[in-house]
């Protein structure tokens, strides 16, 4: 059958419901598809559920340190898998089961539940139905990349997905891929009591992040137990030959050929999911890895049709997904012309504690060759870091010896994930410095050494 629309979306991660809701209060016809689970991964893969782990894993942890703080616990510390993943469905299915709703009970938005084909530029098959519009939206999101390792084919691994499952506690878990998924991971599962190791190519893990965060964030995974295999050039899997386990190879520069394991988790990447969507027969465009090629309004080279989201390869991030909503919508409904590369770079490992990134990197300005100005403070000399006993990491900040502007800082340390938005909005304001340097901040938190830090400025050293 079929059925006209005059906007079909399809699938519903952060950014198609909001869009869908936009579109249909103007009083458009709208369709929004979705084959699997509503909320797409930040909603049962990966932020909520992932998040909700970490809490338990924070709270295991707090606990073995109580006598830090004077508590006096009773016996060891034990972590409840099945109740750990109980809390954490809980929260997640409610997102997921509220989205769906909110969606199903929508004036001028028709939901159609299973896997979208496009026909031509115009229309899209789900099912037996066919629908048609004259725009379409594709929010598709992207899944775990499985890399062509030697043995994967016939050895069990874990993805971000299939970890959501895992109601039990490895006795050792085994991480291949030193990014941020993996650690958040590995740090998790340390913390819920596991032995973990973490098996990375690489010299050294977070490439995109300056020496100092890299090194740290090592050096604070490893006071917990974790260990690190890196320059792991060849890694191959296979099952132990007692059938309990797996071996992972790694033939790294140093240390033993392989490391044992009772569990493998994969986490080298992303890939979009857009294989499946028969994109040539619309005549959308591709990159070599998948990703659809947009402009900067997220339009694709095909005329009614944008891509939004993790699919479009210019954010990986929830808020970089929800923000492609806000510039198609800027652009068709409110007159405003936003753009991809009005936004400054942001993004947080969560780790404990975490890492709050936003704008360029100090290596990145380093190779720019412009002049700038570098603040930088321990977490040993935070006040509310130390009263909290968690005064590991630093925060940096770098500034345009011309200008003023921030360039970009990186905070990692106690709500380093929350405490860099006070530098992030004034770097969207385009103003000095010297806004932040002169403000009064509440004293105890982490926010008030931000002054002080950027009263402390000093040449940045090109090499």
């Amino acid at each position: 059958m079929l059925l006209e629309f005059d906007a079909i979306l399809i699938g519903t991660g952060q950014a198609a419901p909001a869009l869908a809701a936009r579109l249909a209060e103007t009083g458009m016809r709208v369709a929004i598809i979705e084959r699997h689970l509503f909320g797409g991964t930040c909603v049962n893969t990966g932020c909520i559920p992932t998040k909700t782990m970490i809490a338990s894993a924070y709270a295991a942890y707090i606990v073995r340190r109580a006598r830090d703080y004077g508590v006096e616990v009773a016996g060891d510390v034990t972590v409840d898998m099945q109740a750990v993943k109980a809390r954490k469905d809980a929260i997640s299915g409610e997102s997921s089961r509220g989205l769906e709703d909110w969606l199903r009970h929508l004036k001028n938005v028709t939901v159609f539940v299973g896997t979208a084909r496009f026909e031509n530029a115009t229309t899209v098959r789900v099912n037996t139905d066919s629908l048609r519009a004259a725009k379409i939206f594709i929010n598709v999101g992207g899944r775990a990349y499985i890399p062509p390792l030697s043995g994967i084919e016939q050895t069990p691994f874990l993805t971000n997905s299939t970890m959501m499952d895992v109601d039990f506690l490895p006795k050792h878990l085994i991480v291949v891929g030193a990014g941020y998924v993996g650690l958040e991971f590995a740090q998790m599962f340390r913390r819920f009591g596991s032995e973990v190791t973490v098996v990375e190519q690489g010299r050294r893990f977070l490439p995109r992040e300056d020496q100092d965060v890299s090194d740290a964030i090592r050096g604070i995974l490893e006071s917990e137990g974790i260990r690190f295999r890196l320059s792991a050039t060849c890694i191959s899997l296979k099952a132990a030959p007692d059938g309990t386990g797996v071996i992972v190879g790694v033939d790294c520069q140093e240390g033993e050929p392989q490391v044992a394991g009772s569990h493998v988790l994969v986490a080298v990447g992303r890939t979009p999911n857009t294989d499946d969507l028969e994109l040539s027969r619309a005549g959308v465009e591709t990159d070599n890895r998948g990703y659809i090629k947009v402009d900067d309004q997220c339009r694709t080279n095909v005329p009614g049709i944008w891509a939004l989201g993790d699919c479009n390869g210019r954010g990986a991030f929830t808020h970089t997904s929800y923000n492609d909503f806000e510039i198609v919508a800027a652009n068709l409904l409110d007159n405003d012309p936003r753009k991809i590369s009005d936004r400054i770079p942001c993004y947080a490992l969560y780790t404990d504690p975490p890492l709050g990134r936003i704008g360029m990197t100090e290596q990145d300005v380093k190779q720019t060759g412009r002049k700038a100005l570098l603040g930088k403070r321990p977490m040993s000399r935070v006040s509310r870091a130390v009263e909290r006993g968690e005064s590991q990491g630093f925060m940096k900040v770098i500034v345009a010896e011309d200008t003023g502007e921030i360039l970009g800082a990186a905070f990692l340390g106690l709500n380093a994930d929350e405490v860099v938005h006070s530098l992030l909005d004034v770097m969207y304001a385009h103003a000095p410095y010297s806004i932040v340097r002169r403000a009064m901040h509440i004293h105890p938190t982490v926010s008030e050494l931000i002054p002080t830090m950027l009263g402390e400025l000093k040449s940045l050293t090109v090499e």
